[in-house]
């Protein structure tokens, strides 16, 4: 009988111990910067990025991987009869990395099957997590397919950014926007909804966005069992991810999980941008 293998992408928030632990594959993205190309969490991790993007003028670029790439890791993997390939990737509102690893999933000489998981960092990580158990209990690629669909739609995902200069640069925000929003210290809350971001408030302090993501959190798993919870950030856990994990915690679930975003992401959002995931049921 064949194994499952597990592959994803370098923009899921799950560490590198944890990915070994969980024996999950991961195929990376890359990114320019000031003139020079860099394999994500492989050649630049996410401090380092921050830091370097702060030197120059120009918006860094990320680039999914090539097919080619994918077709690599997955006949690598596929060594056995019977082996198959469970390849779970961040958006595809966001990039076009599924759509890579759909291409491969078609050259390749193994049995893929690829899900866009429609969410990023920890909310992705959610759904690696729980593709790991089934498999390790001894699940089918359908099984975890199925289970993998009710993750996704108990999962909530907010983005807010810092400073607008990102998106400025980016052309997501228009420059005469950008400048009234940095004048006002206007804190943009975005959520994803079915794999793109769609903005759902504005406010103007640190605090307020701490009290509007948790009220959301509080009245969105009332009576539900809360399964995990996730902050990601880009240097954002002083002013907003810290006070939020505290008041998460204060309601009796402990393990909130911390990550310093990757470069993928924070290319968009900015320094002291900050994501709040969580799943329950």
């Amino acid at each position: 009988m064949g194994r499952i293998h597990i592959v994803t992408d370098s923009t899921c928030d799950l560490s590198s111990e944890e990915l070994q632990r969980l024996n999950i594959h991961f195929v990376p993205l890359t990114i320019q910067l000031g003139g020079n190309t860099y394999v994500d969490r492989i050649e630049i991790g996410p401090e380092e990025f921050l830091h370097k993007m702060s030197e120059i003028k120009e918006l860094p670029k990320s680039s999914q991987p090539a097919p080619g790439k994918f077709v690599e890791m997955y006949e690598s993997l596929a060594t056995e009869p019977g082996d198959q390939i469970l390849s779970i990737h961040m958006t595809g509102g966001m990039s076009g990395t599924v759509q890579s690893a759909r291409q491969a999933a078609e050259m390749a000489n193994a049995d893929v099957t690829v899900v866009d998981s429609y969410f990023i960092a920890w909310a992705l990580a959610f759904q690696l997590r729980e593709a790991a158990r089934l498999r390790d209990e001894g699940a089918t690629i359908e099984e975890i397919v199925a289970r993998l669909d009710v993750v996704r739609a108990n999962t909530r995902l907010f983005v807010i950014v810092d400073t607008l200069e990102n998106l400025v640069k980016g052309g997501r925000v228009g420059r005469g926007m950008g400048l009234i929003g940095s004048l006002l210290n206007i804190k943009p809350i975005a959520t994803m909804d079915d794999g793109s971001l769609l903005q759902l408030a504005k406010v103007r302090s640190h605090k307020q966005v701490v009290k509007y993501c948790f009220e959301q959190f509080q009245q969105e798993t009332a009576g539900k069992t809360v399964k995990a919870v996730g902050i990601s950030h880009a240097d954002g856990m002083s002013t907003m991810g810290q006070p939020l994990k505290e008041l998460v915690e204060q309601t009796g679930f402990k393990n909130v999980d911390i990550a310093f975003t990757c470069p993928t992401i924070s290319t968009h959002t900015g320094p002291g941008a900050m994501g709040f995931m969580y799943f329950a049921e």
